[in-house]
């Protein structure tokens, strides 16, 4: 289109190169260039005002056709799958080097605990993220009409497993101790003991706050044997603990109740980071701090793997890896850990 005010011409081609740039075409018609021609008519001596202002229009017309056209072309585009890890339709990002990353706290911590469990004896293995209802409440000696069997505590799914029962989010790891007990029971028999660290994610209905999570990650210990003793369970514990620390520390176990242990604990070591308690910001001033519960296998558990209480004993205890990193870190609110946020994470680089 030949415009015979150069003002305009000027404009219009600027516009019109700028257009075949842009990927939204709409987005010319919104260019201070023709915003500005619009103005100059206002300042027009009356008689040039009609001639400069149906150019201007055409000028506007113009864009708004191509606008239009980059529209029914985007539209005419084949759908994206949302499900792609990159669709088609997109340019591959450009992905920030390696060195620039460093390991999640998590996981820098779950590698840590593995080791000192290693050495220790304990074989290593991962939990289930997915798991039913037998394993979670059925091997491990929980009644019929226990609180924890009612999805208002347990996060259930709509999928079944064969018996129809809801698959279930495992709310700790000791849906691992059934499979762990009965998959090695042969070296019971022939004397070797079994000793086996679980880790993995779990998932409770919590109420969130600095101390509680929905998602957090457990490490579960089972040891079974001849023999097997309440001493050897506080010795295996303090020993962890003093090794992950780095510190001489004393222990306390406290009585409790868990369905899958007889007598269960609550296990608290002095607090490592203070020598009376006073302005402690890691204990508040408490000097103790509960770390996990443990216990010893109930018959009933063991009876369940296949495993005869009578002549074989055991312990086994869950702790939280955030607790544990918290303690370590004197980090004040377990929530920083899932908020994938770079200020918090860019402290363990």
């Amino acid at each position: 289109m030949n415009y015979t005010n150069p003002d305009i011409a000027k404009v219009a081609d600027a516009l019109m190169a700028r257009a075949e740039e842009l990927e939204n075409k709409s987005d010319i018609l919104k260019a201070v260039e023709l915003k500005a021609l619009y103005d100059q008519i206002r300042e027009m001596p009356a008689e040039q005002r009609k001639a400069f202002g149906q150019e201007v229009n055409q000028l506007r017309q113009a864009l708004q056709a191509i606008a239009d056209d980059g529209q029914a072309k985007a539209a005419s585009l084949p759908p994206i799958d949302v499900t792609a890890p990159f669709d088609t339709n997109s340019k591959f990002p450009g992905f920030l080097p390696t060195e620039t990353g460093s390991m999640h706290p998590i996981s820098r911590e779950r590698a840590l605990i593995s080791d000192i469990f290693y050495r220790m004896g304990f074989e290593v293995s991962d939990s289930r993220e997915l798991d039913d209802e037998y394993h979670m409440f059925t091997s491990l000696n929980f009644p019929e009409g226990h609180p924890a069997r009612d999805d208002y505590d347990t996060f259930m799914t709509e999928e079944t497993d064969a018996k129809g029962n809801p698959l279930i989010a495992p709310a700790h790891t000791s849906t691992m101790q059934h499979r762990i007990i009965k998959a090695r029971k042969q070296q019971l028999e022939s004397g070797e003991p079994i000793a086996v660290l679980a880790m993995d994610r779990v998932f409770r209905n919590e109420d969130l706050d600095a101390r509680h999570e929905h998602t957090f990650t457990q490490y579960e210990g089972v040891y079974v044997g001849q023999d097997v003793t309440v001493g050897q369970l506080v010795a295996t514990l303090k020993l962890f603990f003093a090794t992950y620390y780095e510190k001489d520390i004393d222990v306390k176990i406290t009585p409790f109740y868990f369905p899958f242990t007889e007598p269960s604990f609550e296990f608290s070591l002095s607090c490592p980071f203070c020598s009376d308690g006073d302005d402690c910001k890691v204990c508040s001033g408490e000097r103790w701090i509960e770390m996990l519960g443990c216990g010893m296998i109930h018959p009933n558990v063991l009876r369940e793997a296949g495993v005869d209480p009578e002549k074989y004993t055991g312990f086994a205890w869950g702790g939280g890896v955030e607790r544990l990193v918290m303690v370590k870190q004197g980090i004040e609110d377990v929530r920083h850990f899932n908020s994938a946020k770079l200020t918090f994470l860019r402290q363990f680089a």
